[in-house]
């Protein structure tokens, strides 16, 4: 029987054998085209049922990486002492992986970072104080961004309301603050931690170079930029928002770069990146601590944990996608080899789709929209060859168990 698909899905879908993860996963994407329309590129399979993510985390094992710190070396040596103070910038809002690449980047190889960040829309405590003691650590020089207050909410409530997206702002902000930091003060190396194509965020090829694709952070043509699903000119005269509050949301246009070398790094593409080591590395160095209690949706405590609105945004990719936060934990544990396929579909089946209710009575009053009229936008952004509606409520025609009501 046909079911109609949203988003330009693939219509069968298929939980990689060795990962667990969806066919339905999407891939990274430029942000600030984004619109109702939009149609998604997801992950890509082979015909025996097995990831592209699976085969790099095989691939990675047979890198040389004494040979990439080589190259690492090399690079650093280019930049360093060549803008003044800083040789470097990372960004970052005190996470394990930002806390370990600023670190690592001055303790063990002698540069001279400068911290840059796009604070979360709604701080935890936890991730506040992880974000002071990671400028602390290393005695760190940090620039936050300041943005409008009013135009940071109207943008938050359009993603959701329009695209059911609420970690829209704060994604675009890590994509492309840096990189204007990097232009203003001239300082060209910028740093990012993990490689997104290593979670088949971007396609396999993409792990094979070290380099940022500019096409996520600038743009060619203003008319064509979508925030929170709604053009510029709209925002301005629908929304009432002034063009002077909205300019630190937009990507710098690409002609801002012709004279300017930025190079965008992953120092994940030179070091060998495990997430369990990086947090392990944070906690001993930079003062990093994990929430005091379990994620809502999965099973950890120290992933993305720093923004009120974290949980909610992986709470929307299990409804849009039926991709859940405890999946996307699994797969990543199941590519390093921490959990076997049997452990990883029981806590799958265990916390994927759990309900974030701890900040979300907060969230919904933060950005006055109704807590029921959020379930029921919920239920609109289903897509039917996904979920079907029975008497208790909305079930997944497939999971990664076997039990889904089409299985």
């Amino acid at each position: 029987m046909y079911h109609k698909v949203f988003y330009g899905l693939p219509k069968k879908v298929i939980f990689c054998k060795k990962t667990l993860m969806s066919n339905q996963k999407p891939n990274s994407t430029i942000e600030f085209t984004h619109d109702k329309r939009s149609k998604k590129d997801t992950l890509l399979f082979d015909k025996k049922g097995v990831s592209e993510s699976w085969y790099y985390s095989r691939l990675k094992k047979k890198i040389n990486y004494k040979n990439r710190e080589k190259k690492l070396l090399k690079l650093l040596e280019k930049h360093r002492g060549k803008y003044g103070k800083y040789d470097c910038i990372v960004p970052g809002s005190g996470g394990k992986d930002s806390g370990y690449a600023a670190h690592i980047l001055k303790f063990k190889y002698g540069m001279n970072p400068l911290l840059v960040t796009w604070p979360p829309i709604l701080y935890t405590t936890y991730g506040y104080k992880n974000f002071k003691n990671w400028i602390s650590s290393g005695k760190f020089k940090n620039i936050s961004a300041k943005r409008d207050e009013n135009t940071m909410k109207i943008l938050t409530r359009l993603s959701i309301l329009n695209l059911l997206h609420p970690f829209q702002t704060f994604i675009l902000g890590q994509k492309i603050f840096a990189v204007k930091m990097s232009i203003k003060y001239k300082i060209p190396l910028v740093f990012y931690g993990e490689h997104e194509a290593e979670h088949g965020s971007l396609p396999l090829a993409d792990n094979y170079d070290s380099l940022r694709k500019k096409s996520f952070f600038t743009f060619k043509n203003l008319d064509k930029i979508r925030l929170g699903g709604v053009s510029i000119k709209k925002l301005e005269t629908d929304y009432s928002l002034k063009k002077k509050n909205l300019d630190i949301f937009l990507p710098p246009p690409e002609s801002s770069l012709e004279n300017f070398p930025l190079e965008v790094h992953y120092l994940g593409y030179y070091l060998r990146w495990t997430p369990q080591e990086t947090f392990y590395y944070a906690v001993d160095n930079c003062g990093f601590l994990p929430r005091p209690f379990r994620t809502q949706g999965t099973y950890s405590k120290y992933n993305s944990i720093d923004d009120k609105i974290d949980d909610l945004h992986y709470y929307t990719t299990y409804i849009k996608f039926g991709v859940g936060r405890a999946t996307y934990d699994v797969s990543q544990e199941l590519r390093n080899d921490h959990l076997t396929i049997n452990e990883g579909k029981k806590l799958i089946k265990k916390y994927d789709g759990e309900f974030p209710d701890r900040y979300f009575s907060e969230i919904m009053k933060y950005l006055d929209i109704n807590k029921t009229f959020f379930h029921k936008l919920c239920n609109k952004f289903r897509s039917p060859h996904l979920w079907k509606r029975k008497k208790d409520g909305w079930h997944l025609r497939h999971t990664a168990n076997k039990d889904g009501t089409d299985d």
